[in-house]
């Protein structure tokens, strides 16, 4: 994998691996980080970059929040508590730090991840799965890139939700 540092603000794409339940970022055609649902009934995540490797999964009263894992001690790192309506929510990790995620737009959105102080940090494009990084980003390369991939999984796990059951499978195999 390519350290993310190479993208300041374009050419970062989500794609979908064929036959696989699994995400890849990628800047041009290097991949930079993979997202991958373990198995079709697992309701967690593997998340990977250069700069660390996390599990994401639902937490709280009916799976209603979502929570990181560092992969490999299963020591919880932050806990996401999504907004009224959830079209967003706070992203508050174990040392203190805050974000905000917002969602607009009803067909395939736009998610924004706002840092303390209003900064916009990255914008993730659902339609295009692109990802825009703001050039004036003051959070760790290690911090980003896992803003980045959770992101991600929650945009996948938005959608899901809100599908019809009909549909639901084939948005997780998507």
């Amino acid at each position: 994998m390519i350290p993310l540092s190479s993208a300041i603000s374009r050419g970062l794409n989500f794609s979908k691996v064929p036959r696989c339940r699994m995400h890849e970022l990628k800047l041009n055609n290097d991949v930079v980080g993979t997202l991958q649902r373990p198995s079709f009934w697992s309701m967690s995540f593997q998340a990977e970059t250069q700069t660390g490797r996390w599990t994401f999964r639902r937490a709280g009263w009916l799976g209603g929040c979502s929570e990181i894992l560092e992969t490999s001690s299963q020591q919880q790192i932050a806990m996401f508590k999504p907004a009224w309506g959830g079209r967003g929510g706070r992203l508050t990790f174990t040392d203190g730090q805050t974000f905000q995620l917002e969602c607009k737009g009803w067909w395939r959105p736009t998610w924004t991840v706002i840092a303390e102080g209003n900064e916009m940090l990255l914008r993730l494009h659902r339609r295009e799965k692109t990802v825009e990084l703001s050039s004036a980003a003051t959070v760790p390369e290690s911090r980003l890139a896992l803003l980045i991939m959770f992101t991600w999984y929650h945009a996948l796990q938005s959608e899901e939700d809100t599908a019809s059951p009909a549909t639901a499978a084939v948005i997780a195999t998507s």
